[in-house]
């Protein structure tokens, strides 16, 4: 009997132990992993949100100078193509 009472001690000490670990895995989790994440989820945002505002900038020039010269930018395109073209051809 006294063997089984040892294991059935070792068995409940080991699921105690398992629940403080559980814990404190959990609390590491509140605590420091899931801030990290949102801090990087936001940085990410801001990154994304900073390269469209630069994008749209600068296809909004684009467009402006398009407008200001037409005969060029047709020039231009027109001349690209014809480069595109020789290259896969």
């Amino acid at each position: 009997m006294n063997t089984i009472d040892s294991v059935s001690d070792r068995a409940s000490d080991t699921r105690e132990q398992i629940a403080r670990l559980r814990e404190q895995v959990e609390m590491l989790m509140r605590e420091r992993v899931t801030p990290a994440l949102a801090d990087a989820a936001g940085r990410a945002e801001n990154a994304a949100r900073a390269v469209t505002d630069t994008v749209s900038e600068q296809a909004e020039a684009i467009s402006g100078r398009v407008r200001e010269q037409p005969l060029i930018a047709v020039l231009v395109a027109a001349g690209i193509g014809y480069l595109i073209g020789r290259i896969t051809r």
